[in-house]
Formats: structure tokens, C-alpha cells, sequence
């Protein structure tokens, strides 16, 4: 666990902080470029990528002086260096332009390149000992416990952006380790929090896509209708902080204000709040060890209730699906998010109703572990292969289970 360690030693801080963000055109993007402009005598951004939105890019790359921009696409190379021409900004394009990317001099990397894309310049930004703040889930997910080995072998400091994480991030600096009797996340319980099962196997995309109090991309917020998200943030808790299963729990908090819990031994239960807004984890992140402007401040005498309540994981079985998969361990939590991928995206795109998300993950789940490739990654090639043959798997599967009725 010393990627993330409990009362960690901040590195040397210099009056100007490099920075690259992989991800620059996503919403984690955004709102970290949002806080970077606000203070840009602290701040000097080394490189950006996106994946395909290569006109966007050049001209954020402009706008923060970067000196590399990439684009994952290649066939998205030309319009880059034509946006760029004339800047003496360099361009490139493809899977090793990324990795090229976060292997250049910045002191803190944003990781927020979405799925499986993200496994290598994410893991090439800690293996050179950068700050590496985490956003996306696939490297913990498909990958965790070869990621944060490698992390920790290299001195990087792994920080958790994700709202939940950071959440408990900031709690566990309350007590030591040993202390700890569990780590809680919580969850807004999504669209359907309160639906009836009869109802939640009815939804629509668009009831499906509107959250209550999120703004995120389509496929995060499906993932929250869902509670996968929390069942991936189950298993990337159990990485990062070093917990085993039994350690980690959910509670639905409609109104996102306590965005995690440390309970210690003594009784004692640490939490931290902030109004809904990732700008809040990504300043902390961004200013770690000390503290700049992130998000508008809470008004605690506007806050009437805040409640919490036991998730339901019949109506929400991505929950239950997620634990089974944290305790079988190995390759199936790589199966797990590919899977939940495929069917997101054929539920995106209409091809299946909103129950076979589920049923599609645990249809390739049983499959994989059938066909025995649930073999725990020990590279980063094994673990896109283990991705790789589970989104096969589940595009087999896809017809059969969209035809059921459930």
C-alpha cells in the first residue's frame, strides 16, 4: 500500500508545478483545466491527449502552452498538426504517443483516459515515479494489483481522484492503518435509487441518463443507474487502500455530500463532505499536500437531511456481481468492467434493455471462468488479453441475452 500511504511524505514541491493530462477533452479534463487557469503562475502543463477531438485539443494545447499534444487515433494525426502548425508545439498520434505522453518530465500526470486505452501511459507516468492522479478505473480495476506493486516498486504517489476515493483518502490521515475497522463509500443510489424492480427492468436510456446530481458522460452515468460504479469502486477501494472485501462498504447517500467514511476501532467514524462537484477531489489532488480554490462552497444551513440507507442488491445485483468478483480475484475483475462495457454501449446504442446489463456481465463472467482464462494479470499485455477474449465473449453473447426476457 505505499503508493497510497496513510501519513504520506509530500515530494519536493517547486514554486511551478509541470503537469500533464492524459484526457484533456473529458470532463475530468475540463474541470482540472478549469482549476489550472484559475492559478497559472502555479501550474505549467507539459503535454495533453485526447482520443479523437484533435481540432479541441490543439487548441487547448495552445491555450495552457503545452509543448506535446497526442491523439490516440491516428487517422486523427493530420488534423492535430495542421491545428498545431506554426505553434512549436510537437504532435503525435496512436498508442505510444500516449505512452510517450506521460512519459515526459511532468511532476503530476491526470489520468483520465477512459477504458482499457489507459492501462499503459498510466502505468508508464508511475513506473518513471511521477504524482499520478487516478481518475480512470480500468488501471485498479483490470489491472490493480500489478499496477500499484509496480507504483510503489517505482516511488510514485498514487492520489485518488475519484470523489469516493479521495473521500476516504483524506479520512484515513485521521488514524494509522491499524486503526481501521472499515472503509465506507458512498453512493447517490443513481435514477432508480428509489423504483421498485418491475420499474428499474422497464427504463429507458433517458430516465437511465439522468442523474440526480452528477454531470458526467453517458457511460459513467449509465454505470450509476446500474450502482456498477460502486462495485468498481468496491474493488478499486481494495487496491488502493490495501482492504480486504469484508472491509468495505456501501451506503446510498441520495444527497452526495459525505462522499466516504473511515470508521476506526475506537468507534470513532471520520468523513469528509463537499457539494457534488469533481472539481472538489481533482483541487486536492492537484494542490496535494496543500489546498487551492476548487468548488463552490456548502451552505450547512441549506442542508435539511442527509440520510443513508442499505443498497438493495436485487434490484441492483451489478453490486453483488462486483463483490463475487473482488473474492474470486485473478482475471475476473478484468472480465467484469469489459463486459460491463459491451453491454453498456449495446444498451447505449438500444440493443438490450437496461436488466440485461447485468445479465450480459455474469453470462461472461460464467463463460470466461468456463473457458479458464481468468488468470491473474502479470503484465499489462495479459491483462488487455484477458480483456480482450471477455469483450469477445461478450459480443458472442450479446443476441442470446438480449433476447430473454427478464
Amino acid at each position: 500500500m505505499s503508493a497510497v500511504p496513510l501519513n504520506p511524505t509530500p515530494p519536493a514541491r517547486t514554486s511551478e508545478l509541470s503537469v500533464t493530462l492524459l484526457g484533456a477533452t473529458g470532463s475530468i479534463g475540463s474541470s482540472t483545466i478549469d482549476l489550472i487557469r484559475r492559478s497559472r503562475d502555479r501550474y505549467r502543463v507539459e503535454a495533453v491527449t485526447a482520443a479523437r477531438n484533435a481540432t479541441a485539443l490543439a487548441a487547448l494545447a495552445r491555450d495552457l502552452g503545452a509543448r506535446f499534444a497526442a491523439v490516440a487515433d491516428p487517422a486523427c494525426y493530420d488534423e492535430l498538426k495542421a491545428a498545431l502548425a506554426g505553434s512549436g508545439i510537437a504532435a503525435a498520434a496512436g498508442e505510444e504517443a500516449l505512452v510517450e505522453a506521460a512519459e515526459r518530465p511532468a511532476d503530476w500526470v491526470m489520468a483520465a483516459i477512459t477504458g482499457a486505452a489507459s492501462l499503459k501511459p498510466t502505468l508508464a507516468a508511475a513506473e518513471r515515479g511521477a504524482v499520478v492522479a487516478l481518475a480512470n478505473k480500468e488501471c485498479l480495476v483490470c489491472a490493480g494489483s500489478l499496477f500499484m506493486r509496480r507504483a510503489a516498486a517505482a516511488g510514485a504517489t498514487v492520489l485518488p481522484v475519484d470523489s469516493e476515493h479521495n473521500a476516504v483518502f483524506q479520512s484515513l490521515s485521521a488514524g494509522t492503518r491499524a486503526d481501521v475497522k472499515r472503509i465506507i463509500l458512498t453512493a447517490s443510489g443513481g435514477p432508480f435509487r428509489s423504483w421498485p424492480l418491475e420499474a428499474i427492468r422497464q427504463a429507458t436510456l433517458e430516465q437511465a441518463l439522468k442523474h440526480p446530481n452528477w454531470s458526467m458522460g453517458p457511460k459513467i452515468t449509465i454505470d450509476s443507474a446500474s450502482m456498477m460504479n460502486k462495485g468498481l469502486e468496491i474493488i478499486e477501494a481494495h487496491h488502493l487502500f490495501d482492504a480486504a472485501p469484508e472491509e468495505i462498504d456501501v451506503l446510498v447517500h441520495p444527497q452526495s455530500i459525505v462522499h466516504g467514511m473511515v470508521e476506526f476501532r475506537d468507534g470513532s467514524v471520520v468523513a469528509q463532505l463537499g457539494p457534488p462537484d469533481m472539481r472538489v477531489p481533482i483541487a486536492h489532488c492537484l494542490a496535494w499536500p496543500a489546498r487551492i480554490a476548487g468548488a463552490n462552497r456548502l451552505t450547512f444551513a441549506q442542508m435539511t437531511t442527509l440520510t443513508f440507507e442499505e443498497p438493495d442488491e436485487v434490484r441492483f445485483p451489478a453490486l453483488r456481481l462486483a463483490r463475487e468478483v473482488l473474492r474470486t480475484g485473478q482475471g475476473a475483475p478484468t472480465v467484469l468492467n469489459a463486459a460491463n462495457e459491451i453491454a453498456v454501449a449495446a444498451f447505449i446504442d438500444r440493443r438490450i434493455g437496461f436488466p440485461h446489463i447485468a445479465a450480459l456481465v455474469e453470462a461472461t463472467l460464467e463463460a470466461s471462468a468456463a473457458r479458464g482464462v481468468l488468470r491473474e494479470p502479470e503484465a499489462i499485455a495479459d491483462a488487455l488479453a484477458v480483456d480482450h477474449t471477455a469483450r469477445s465473449l461478450a459480443r458472442d453473447l450479446l443476441p442470446e441475452i438480449a433476447a430473454k426476457a427478464i
